[in-house]
């Protein structure tokens, strides 16, 4: 159970506090309703391009990590395809240097064009390394926009293309900061060895005269019920062949998101679950395999993935996959099955909550997604749950009208 109190300031501002004595730090995370999903489809990747340019400094603060050493603290940031969420740790003594760092890249980030062909670059440079010239590195890069035809899911966090981030103009970098990065578009948790009268005197006195901005409203296109199998064939340098099932689901919010969790747990969580027990140990078709959920806010996806052994061939790779997965669809757990699920998703849960940077994560993520309650109820969905319930949203999903293949070839 995490305890925490809950305000909100003039201009919009969310502010959640959890005190934690027994640390000597405090994490500030903020989190901003930002992420792909929010881009224009001729300019992708500019939320992950503002998690780089966010420290870049500030009009006030030129450098925006070397004050934060100088206390003791450490940051980091990260982008998905729903939120940017940028997070600090420090000496809970140094708390107020965390203030106003945050609070004046908030109010005013400086747009230099030094600053964004620095960044520019670092982003093009990890586009290269991370998705074109490594193993496997372009998989998303396919696989999102066989799977989504409309929904802005189809393109990744680094963005539809390079070219995107290099004609990205100063005019682009501002617009999209003054739609975005304004206390009403954000959640700001403080956990940690700090009581909430000196929350809310600091909130105030460093975030509370930054000007209130309208939070634009979110009118993103649905994307249609799949009704036919999709098939997608590369060759590419790579040691082994490989392959990508991904399947549409149910978005965060959904019941069934829960049941298609416990189905990836059950398919692929540890050497014992039968994925790996049935076709890599005892068949030896793959030298490893996982399933697991996309994780989106929205419809997100349900993938199986698997590199093969060699001179095994994709149709009985493919094959021995969808044999599995029709088992689990007509899935007899016994009580005792269930319970030992259940209860490895309430230690995993447990686990998660260690740490004021995860309580603070948490605590944000679930205020954003509509109540920050949820860091101590979520868990019921799982503790909760039937074989019932798993095995209609296994049969709604789990379907070959609904899967999206991915055959990845080596040369």
């Amino acid at each position: 159970m995490i305890e925490y109190s809950k305000f909100t300031l003039n201009n919009g501002l969310r502010v959640i506090h959890h005190h934690d004595v027994s640390t000597p730090l405090v994490c500030m995370n903020i989190l901003y309703d930002v992420g792909a999903r929010d881009e224009d489809e001729s300019k992708t990747g500019f939320a992950h391009l503002f998690e780089h340019l966010m420290f870049g400094g500030s009009v006030n603060i030129p450098s925006y990590d070397e004050p934060l050493q100088r206390v003791g603290g450490e940051n980091n940031a990260f982008t998905t395809n729903d939120i940017t969420n940028y997070y600090l740790t420090l000496p809970a003594a140094n708390v107020e240097t965390a203030f106003w760092l945050e609070s004046d890249r908030m109010l005013s980030l400086a747009f230099s064009e030094k600053s964004l062909e620095v960044q520019r670059s670092v982003v093009i440079e990890e586009f290269k390394q991370r998705y074109l010239n490594q193993p496997y590195g372009d998989v998303w890069l396919l696989l999102k926009p066989l799977c989504y035809k409309v929904h802005p899911y189809k393109w990744n966090t680094i963005g539809k293309e390079i070219k995107h981030i290099e004609d990205a103009t100063m005019q682009d970098v501002k617009s999209f900061f003054a739609k975005h990065y304004h206390p009403a578009n954000a959640v700001m948790v403080l956990a940690g060895n700090i009581d909430l009268e000196r929350v809310k005197v600091l909130s105030e006195k460093w975030f509370e005269n930054i000007p209130e901005q309208h939070k634009a409203e979110r009118n993103l296109p649905k994307e249609p019920q799949q009704t036919e199998a999709r098939k997608l064939e590369v060759v590419r340098d790579v040691p082994q062949n490989a392959i990508y099932k991904a399947y549409h689901i149910c978005n965060r919010f959904d019941e069934k998101y829960y049941c298609m969790d416990v189905v990836s747990d059950i398919l692929s969580n540890g050497d014992s679950a039968r994925l790996y027990n049935a076709l890599v140990k005892e068949q030896k078709l793959f030298t490893e395999i996982n399933a697991y959920l996309s994780g989106d806010f929205d419809e997100g996806l349900f993938v199986v993935s698997g590199k093969l052994s060699d001179d095994v061939s994709f149709e009985t790779a493919e094959k021995a996959i969808d044999t599995e997965l029709d088992k689990v669809k007509n899935l007899m757990l016994s009580d005792t099955e269930l319970q030992k699920i259940k209860n490895k998703i309430e230690s995993i849960h447990i686990f998660s909550e260690t740490g004021v940077a995860n309580k603070a994560l948490n605590l944000a993520t679930a205020e954003l997604m509509g109540d920050a309650n949820m860091v101590n109820t979520e868990i019921n969905h799982y503790l909760n749950m039937t074989v019932e319930a798993i095995n209609v949203a296994a049969n709604l999903y789990i379907t070959q009208n609904n899967s999206n293949t991915l055959y990845y070839k080596k040369q």
